[in-house]
């Protein structure tokens, strides 16, 4: 739901290390996809999950036609196979590639807002990624509905329609509870052969009491699109065609004094046909078919046990893959399992308090063996205004990596893959403070991280076909995100600045696809302007200096990225909103992924009602 889902209630619990998650906005109908980003939907497609990480301070997006096509997120300067996204109690990823993290079929509408984890609350939360985490959890339904359309060029034309059922009282939490979504996005393109379609349905059935809450997901979505350039340098028409089915249910309780326990369990299967040249005669056309299936349940939890407090977490997960050309590596199925343990102790101290974390993750598998990592975070909190928070955390995570990288074809084809591909592993140290100043809040964080045996996908000088090959990586950085609200402003800013050192493994290698393809520096600005009570301006900016790449044709090092939207609400009208938004103002020809053409300007109009 395209503007109807607006910053109106913008607050500071931004995703990520910057601030802590704020509990869910419950204004219906407004629902917030993201408390640092000002245009909450984009204009080229119905709105999903990755749509509010484009302008993210603490989220780096790289994009294959648009970002609902195909996004792959990064955080503190990883690659896409290293970040992780946690629903509830569950981690969700792909087996096949990191590219599919973000194939989820669910309505923004149905989660909070992201909260980025890194650090130990990474290590205790999350498995099978190494760096970071995007965070959800399951919204309460309200008894409020939602519908839009909205046209642009390029051929552009979306529909998106919202409906939650609550049997509390005058739609409050409490009792049974369903909402349904569904969603439909096509276009012609904006270059020769960049069309897409994406259609999606879901819903969810909720039961909630005053301390618990329990919700049963099921969604499917299907997206077909075309990139020339997709994923090779061969000026080639590619497309992809992926149909994602998500089965969810999810489990919290709330035992009081922070104390909760949360289960889960979850089915997905992902169908991937990918076409190289998507006009090639029938036979050749598709020979790059793919389908996994993943499985798995989880049990997360803090208890009080006397004078200390105990964080758990549990988690296991069976995949299984079904391939045309994935056919050369070891094994097809896989088991894996994750156990965290991570006691605390709390000091009082002047205003505030002192915490230490200590404790231990383990992670299984059957095919790549298994690692024991500690964990240990120390922080010092006041409760006053001014400096709130100073943390330091050492956290070591590990991962496997993905069946296409080590079921790709080791000596022939578009992607080469490496059977002998181990076990993957972080060490990550971090150190960061919070506060308030004269209306201004926000955070800083350092990171330095050591990366060994990390899979990347690299090239040679003159061979630009991508082959998997392990690096030993070093990642130093800063981040910061700050922000402010007036009566008619909300001011949200971000930076970032990364440095890499690395040695690569395998053979002699020139460049880099992924690894290193990061922002030097980054920087983000969100602005909502209200005009008057009833229009608002909102816009987004992205400064970037990138790392130089042999690779990348246009656009150049630096680039600026910026989205601009109004936001018309008549008096009298309620509900009613009319909208119109430019992506890509500028008009930007930067490739954010090396070779792969940058989706030029977009704009649409729209109109909603809420009820």
């Amino acid at each position: 739901m395209r503007y109807l889902l607006t910053i109106a209630a913008l607050g500071l619990a931004s995703a990520g290390i910057g601030f802590a998650q704020q509990d869910t906005v419950s204004l219906p109908p407004i629902v917030v996809y993201s408390t640092t980003v000002a245009n909450q939907s984009p204009a080229g497609a119905f709105t999903m999950p990755v749509s509010a990480l484009r302008f993210e301070p603490l989220v780096d997006l790289e994009s294959r036609n648009i970002a609902e096509a195909q996004g792959d997120v990064t955080i503190q300067g990883d690659i896409f196979e290293n970040t992780g996204l946690e629903i509830g109690a569950l981690s969700l990823f792909d087996p096949q590639t990191g590219h599919y993290l973000e194939e989820l079929p669910v309505a923004p509408a149905m989660m909070t807002p992201p909260e980025v984890v890194t650090g130990a609350e990474h290590a205790l939360t999350s498995m099978n990624s190494t760096v970071g985490a995007l965070s959800y959890d399951w919204r309460p339904i309200r008894n409020t509905g939602m519908a839009s359309a909205s046209a642009g060029n390029g051929g552009l034309n979306t529909e998106e329609v919202y409906q939650g059922y609550a049997s509390g009282q005058s739609g409050s939490a409490g009792g049974l509870a369903a909402d349904v979504d569904w969603d439909h996005s096509e276009a012609t393109g904006l270059i020769p052969w960049g069309d897409h379609d994406f259609n999606r349905v879901d819903g969810r059935l909720q039961l909630s009491g005053t301390d618990s809450q329990t919700d049963l997901f099921a969604g499917y979505q299907k997206k077909f699109f075309g990139w020339p350039n997709l994923y090779t340098p061969f000026d080639s028409d590619e497309s992809e065609n992926l149909e994602t089915v998500l089965l969810d249910l999810n489990h919290r309780v709330n035992l009081g004094g922070g104390d909760f326990v949360e289960l889960g369990a979850f089915w997905r299967r992902n169908k991937d046909d990918y076409a190289f040249n998507r006009f090639a005669p029938l036979g050749v056309t598709h020979p790059y078919q793919h389908t996994t299936w993943l499985e798995g349940g989880a049990v997360d939890g803090r208890e009080t046990l006397g004078s200390f407090v105990l964080n758990y977490h549990a988690e296991a997960t069976s995949d299984s893959l079904k391939s045309t050309s994935l056919i050369f590596g070891n094994f097809h199925t896989r088991e894996l399992e994750k156990v965290a343990l991570i006691p605390q102790e709390s000091w009082g101290a002047s205003g505030g308090a002192v915490t230490l974390k200590a404790g231990a993750t383990f992670d299984g598998s059957n095919r790549e063996g298994s690692a024991t990592s500690p964990v240990v975070e120390l922080d010092r909190t006041w409760n006053s205004a001014g400096l709130q928070r100073i943390f330091g955390s050492f956290a070591e995570t590990t991962e496997v990596p993905s069946y296409t990288a080590l079921n790709s074809s080791s000596t022939a084809g578009l992607f080469l893959g490496n059977p002998n591909l181990g076990r993957e592993y972080s060490r990550s140290l971090e150190a960061g403070v919070a506060g308030e100043e004269g209306g201004w809040k926000g955070q800083v964080d350092l990171f330095y991280r050591d990366d060994t045996d990390l899979v990347d996908w690299t090239y040679t000088q003159g061979v630009f076909g991508r082959q998997a090959n392990p690096v030993d990586l070093k990642t130093g950085g800063v981040e910061a995100v700050v922000r402010h609200s007036w009566s008619d402003c909300t001011v949200v800013l971000g930076f970032t600045a990364l440095a890499k050192t690395f040695k690569y493994l395998g053979p002699t290698e020139q460049a880099s696809f992924y690894a290193l393809n990061y922002a030097r520096d980054r920087l983000t600005a969100a602005f909502i302007v209200r005009l008057t009570e009833s229009l608002e301006f909102h816009w987004d900016n992205e400064l970037r200096n990138q790392e130089p790449d042999l690779l990348r044709t246009s656009g150049g090092n630096q680039a600026y990225h910026t989205s601009v939207g109004l936001v018309f609400r008549p008096s009298g009208w309620k509900g009613l909103e009319l909208n119109a938004q430019v992506d890509n103002l500028t008009n930007s020809a930067y490739q954010t992924i090396p070779g792969v053409p940058a989706s030029p300007r977009q704009y649409s109009f729209g109109i909603a009602k809420a009820w």
